[in-house]
């Protein structure tokens, strides 16, 4: 087993000195690899952070927290406030920090789907795109608005007053527009895809696009069966979308035009994450179960 492992890790580090720039798209696996289990299991972590909840509610595995049906706003945000103040307090441990050093000095960029914040503790903000959002902002419910609001100071105030699992109506967090409350920019039925949601596939866009005719290593990490379908096939896709623009690229320096079938319909730049299969079966899901942090 040792040798087999050996025989690959020597492969990726071959890969990465072999390569000029390298793509990483990373999943739950990463967090798991570090030893937080929490969202499906009741580990050393669940039992740390939602003990009580546990106790009061029944449900293992803070995932499931995210579905009980809660019959206080009160008691719902008691245990938002408890997820989000567990996942900004944890240290990114060694699954990224050894990540971290091997990319060191390497033209890099990570593309993730995680929410828990971990890469955002190491790793420089321009070289990472959370693509479901994360749990540092909170948006309006509606959204009513394309504003996002820095979670940490109201999370803590909530987390610090939470009794017998259920915060002060006071502390309830709402948008200051609209008045409906708000939400975790985590993808949901709610999530809201605007200005900031933008942002984040244009930092990814921009980094393939500088290295379009470089050899790029893409790097799959911590892929499980719930996020298959937003990391295995879009990069897929990219992929062989920019094998397309290099084809193109040959075809007009021979003097000829590539099909027109070709055309922005298949931009390289344009991942169709939000538009994969299922995607629709997804938010029939979520409107029967309301707006869920980190619903994939």
């Amino acid at each position: 087993m040792n040798q087999e492992y050996d025989k690959k890790a020597e492969i990726l580090l071959e890969q990465i000195e072999w390569s000029d720039a390298v793509c990483v798209g990373a999943a739950a696996g990463m967090s798991v690899a570090t030893g937080y289990d929490m969202a499906y299991h009741s580990d050393k972590y669940f039992k740390k952070y939602f003990g009580e909840f546990e106790k009061k509610y029944g449900f293992q595995g803070s995932f499931n927290g995210y579905y009980y049906p809660y019959p206080t706003s009160e008691e719902r945000w008691a245990f938002l406030a408890t997820s989000i103040h567990a996942n900004l307090e944890l240290p990114d441990g060694p699954a990224y920090e050894n990540l971290f050093e091997l990319l060191k000095g390497k033209n890099y960029f990570v593309v993730t789907t995680n929410q828990d914040t971990l890469f955002s503790r190491r790793f420089p903000e321009e070289r990472v795109s959370t693509i479901q959002g994360d749990f540092r902002w909170l948006q309006c419910v509606r959204p009513c608005h394309d504003e996002l609001f820095e979670s940490k100071s109201m999370i803590e105030e909530m987390y610090a007053n939470i009794k017998d699992c259920r915060i002060p109506t006071e502390l309830i967090p709402h948008c200051p527009k609209c008045g409906r409350e708000l939400e975790p920019w985590v993808r949901g039925y709610t999530f809201l895809e605007g200005r900031k949601y933008k942002e984040e596939y244009e930092k990814w866009n921009h980094f393939l696009m500088e290295n379009k005719h470089k050899k790029i290593l893409f790097l799959e990490l911590g892929v499980v069966h719930r996020a298959v379908l937003f990391r295995v096939e879009p990069l897929g896709q990219v992929h062989q979308l920019l094998l397309e623009y290099h084809g193109h690229e040959q075809i007009r320096q021979e003097g000829g035009q590539p099909a027109e079938e070709h055309g922005s319909r298949h931009h390289p730049l344009r991942p169709r994450i939000a538009h994969e299969p299922g995607a629709h079966g997804r938010q029939q899901k979520q409107r029967r179960h309301g707006a869920q942090p980190g619903d994939p």
